[in-house]
């Protein structure tokens, strides 16, 4: 008996229906997979490291030092890309990753080698060690040079916004951090959700920028 071609093409509408809906329920399974990742210990630790209460000097930075009654010895000098700044009859002097107070105890503790009881003051001029890139899709990505500790979200609006390609629920800050157990540093990806920062439901919320981060909106 021949089937009529009605019942036919209705079989087969029924039968393309049924994969399309197989279809989304594979794309539903595998956004929900995608959500429910864990996110590695390590970057939620660093998303949550506190940034230090007093500012830390960096390559760039021009600092002013003053020995008193010794003008000689007082200048305004920038820190070098090796983290050192040079100074007269002491030479070389480490500077970034410390305070400005840090700094000068440094400074008088060379000293005192030439004179008694060094007075030193150290003083920060000029920040431009503290920067963070933005690329991806974005409307203005690049390197953003900073005077003031930047969040996430800051971060995005510093570089105008998403562009409407934009996956804002798959971003990435990039961190270089150095490991406690060799020292070695390493690139540690933190993974972000803009929907998340916005409910502060995720695991990782709006965390505050390191110097050199980069965020990836894909």
């Amino acid at each position: 008996m021949q089937i009529p071609s009605e019942i036919i093409r209705e079989k087969s509408v029924v039968q393309a229906a049924m994969e399309g809906l197989r279809h989304c329920t594979y794309v539903v399974i595998a956004v929900v997979l995608a959500s429910c990742a864990e996110i590695p210990a390590e970057a939620i630790q660093e998303a949550n490291r506190q940034v230090a209460s007093e500012f830390l000097l960096g390559p760039e930075d021009i600092v002013e030092v003053t020995v008193w009654r010794n003008q000689d010895l007082s200048r305004t000098v920038n820190v070098r890309p090796d983290g050192m700044i040079s100074l007269p009859l002491i030479g070389d002097v480490h500077a970034s990753g410390l305070t400005a107070a840090q700094v000068g105890e440094n400074i008088s503790k060379r000293l005192t080698e030439y004179k008694e009881n060094p007075s030193v003051s150290v003083s920060v001029k000029e920040i431009n060690s503290y920067f963070i890139y933005v690329v991806g899709e974005v409307t203005r990505p690049g390197k953003y040079a900073l005077k003031s500790y930047a969040t996430v979200l800051q971060g995005i609006s510093l570089a105008g916004g998403f562009t409407q390609y934009a996956s804002r629920n798959r971003m990435a800050v990039l961190r270089w951090s150095v490991r406690k157990d060799s020292g070695n540093e390493h690139q540690v990806r933190i993974p972000v959700s803009y929907d998340d920062l916005i409910s502060g439901k995720g695991k990782v919320g709006n965390f505050t920028l390191m110097s050199g981060d980069t965020i990836v909106v894909p």
